[in-house]
């Protein structure tokens, strides 16, 4: 976490927020839920040595609709900035599959995956489960299968804007993720129908898991989100809204 503070202030961000997962799904080796207390005790750390950045706190809630009580715990555990859902995993044929593990399954029918990964996604922001910011809508695009045709939103239209429509009737804010500078989720198309369902603003995550990472594409997203009407705050750290 220093490191990254440290990275941070070395490319001019004004702040930056650790939303740390909370997954009680273990589908890979040495995945866990964040420790609450410790982490929020690492943030004060950090906030004491960089005085010059804004340092958020947060969360990234795995299937929180699975899991309301192991959610409802660690969001009474001590006061967070942010607070992300996010669907990581989906039932299917009896089996608990992680996204990124699609492409690596040859008997899987993909295209169904998606749209079952849309489905929960659906249903997660449907839930009522207390989370602001909706991550990564569309997280398996990260892991196409090669030879498969290349995704395209159009494919899954309907489902998406299901999605967006209860995200901004239920006052979400969609995040715009640069998966550590590779590809954006979501593009140009899916931020545009955001912007047509009245949602009302966009939060960007570099998603970095490594410090190097912090901020990549960050220029290129910023770009992206502006030409779709949304617009910076007078205050760097806020959300941008329309």
């Amino acid at each position: 976490m220093e490191r990254s503070c440290e990275l941070a202030l070395e490319v001019g961000l004004p702040g930056i927020a650790f939303t740390e997962h909370a997954e009680w799904n273990v589908v890979h080796e040495g995945q866990h839920s964040v420790d609450i207390a410790g982490y929020l005790d690492a943030v004060e750390r950090c906030r004491g040595k960089f005085k010059n950045l804004r340092i958020l706190s947060g969360v990234e809630l795995g299937e929180p609709h699975w899991f309301p009580q192991e959610t409802a715990e660690v969001l009474s555990a001590g006061p967070l900035d942010q607070v992300l859902g996010s669907i990581h995993c989906i039932r299917m044929g009896g089996e608990l599959l992680d996204a990124s593990q699609f492409r690596d399954r040859a008997d899987l029918d993909f295209p169904a995956a998606v749209r079952e990964y849309f489905r929960e996604t659906l249903a997660m922001v449907e839930s009522g489960q207390p989370f602001e910011t909706l991550a990564h809508i569309d997280y398996p695009k990260r892991y196409w299968r090669d030879g498969l045709p290349p995704y395209r939103e159009k494919d899954y239209e309907e489902q998406i804007r299901a999605i967006l429509s209860a995200a901004a009737r239920t006052g979400r804010v969609l995040e715009v993720n640069t998966t550590r500078g590779s590809i954006l989720c979501p593009d140009l198309e899916v931020v545009r129908w955001w912007r047509e369902a009245g949602g009302q603003a966009i939060s960007f995550g570099s998603d970095a898991h490594q410090p190097e990472k912090v901020a990549a594409n960050f220029a290129v997203a910023m770009q992206m989100v502006e030409s779709a009407g949304f617009k910076p705050s007078a205050e760097p750290t806020a959300l941008w809204r329309r």
